[in-house]
């Protein structure tokens, strides 16, 4: 087995995004372009953002992972991935969210006739 290690891709996309209530987005995450993971949770908490790997509830009540890092620099470098995807698609919902309100209203724009006209005959 080779001990050099390559650097993990990881492409992350973002769910739907939740402003109110604990989970606050979902991410779906692709590793090397061949093993992906669904239903990632980006959940907040009193600590502030943390990633929720998807899991299961066990017969004890308490809930398990069913996959997730096994080295902490693994799970800092998904965590971080999961993170700035999600700012990144927050800055551009806000970005869009600013450019709407700044758009004219109906009322301000001046009167446009979009009707056909045609010269008489």
């Amino acid at each position: 087995m080779d001990s050099q290690t390559t650097p993990m891709k990881i492409d992350v996309k973002i769910g739907t995004i939740h402003p109110d209530g604990n989970v606050r987005a979902y991410a779906s995450v692709n590793l090397n372009d061949c093993f992906a993971i669904r239903n990632i949770k980006i959940v907040d908490s009193t600590k502030g953002l943390f990633i929720a790997m998807p899991s299961y509830k066990a017969g004890s009540g308490e809930y398990k992972d069913i996959c997730f890092p096994v080295t902490k620099e693994f799970r800092e470098q998904l965590n971080q991935a999961v993170f700035q995807a999600y700012d990144l698609v927050l800055t551009q919902n806000h970005e869009q969210n600013q450019r709407i309100a700044e758009m004219p209203t109906s009322d301000q724009m001046p009167e446009q006739n979009t009707g056909i006209q045609m010269a008489g005959l």
